[in-house]
């Protein structure tokens, strides 16, 4: 079957330039966007029930522009003046931009990994005396946490944020030729929102090996998958597929 309509489980692209946005003029598809889950912010009140004082941390583990966010947020909250030289350990360069939007970047201790957490640990290592505050979410990949203690550095996480399954229920009567996860939580948010989901002819595509463990587990079937050394994006996936069945371009 001819792939005509796709929806990708995550916020429309903010530029005008996305490979999802070439990928549907070059082959004549239908692509929509829409959160399946969203993050809400946890309250003061919360944060303090998890003994967290920010007095007591002097560098900042940051793993997303969310964690960014709601640890600006939760300081602001707790009235904490974050000090001038506070060190930031940023897991991406993406990560360490978007923090110019609470910090004047030349003047504060900025450290930048290469996207992997693990090369985040490799700068960490050379800073075993600071006392680390991990903002996180509800869900947090088990590997941070034990490759945390692995350094043996003193390290404590603070969950600031959570994920929350959005209402799909205006989608009920729409039809997708595919729908797109990039989590387990996607996958869990489909079937609160549909409990009888049947997938029929629907194809799925999934980026990444907990998001096709999902989906199995559900007794789904995986149609497409990213990253794989052919495909490394999910886009690059999708025109394979879609080549496959549609017809070469």
């Amino acid at each position: 079957m001819k792939v005509k309509t796709i929806l990708v489980s995550q916020p429309a692209p903010k530029t005008e330039t996305s490979p999802y946005f070439d990928l549907a003029e070059k082959y004549k598809v239908n692509i929509d966007f829409r959160s399946f889950i969203h993050v809400e912010g946890i309250t003061a009140k919360e944060v303090r029930a998890q003994k967290i004082d920010l007095n007591n941390f002097t560098a900042i583990i940051l793993t997303s522009r969310n964690a960014v966010d709601h640890f600006f947020r939760i300081a602001e909250e707790m009235r904490f003046k974050v000090p001038d030289d506070m060190k930031y350990f940023c897991q991406s360069e993406a990560v360490a931009y978007y923090l110019q939007k609470y910090v004047v970047y030349r003047k504060r201790k900025i450290y930048v990994g290469n996207k992997t957490f693990s090369d985040l640990t490799k700068l960490m290592k050379k800073h075993k005396t600071e006392k680390f505050l991990l903002p996180s979410s509800d869900k947090l990949s088990e590997d941070i946490p034990q490759e945390l203690d692995k350094l043996k550095v003193e390290w404590k996480r603070a969950d600031l944020y959570k994920t929350v399954m959005s209402d799909l229920s205006d989608l009920s009567d729409v039809f997708y030729d595919v729908l797109v996860f990039f989590s387990p939580s996607g996958i869990d948010s489909l079937f609160k929102n549909f409990p009888n989901f049947k997938q029929n002819k629907t194809r799925i595509a999934v980026f990444g090996s907990s998001t096709v463990k999902a989906v199995e587990e559900r007794g789904l079937r995986v149609d497409i998958s990213a990253p794989t050394p052919e495909t490394p994006s999910m886009t690059m996936a999708l025109e394979k597929y879609i080549k496959e069945v549609n017809g070469k371009k």
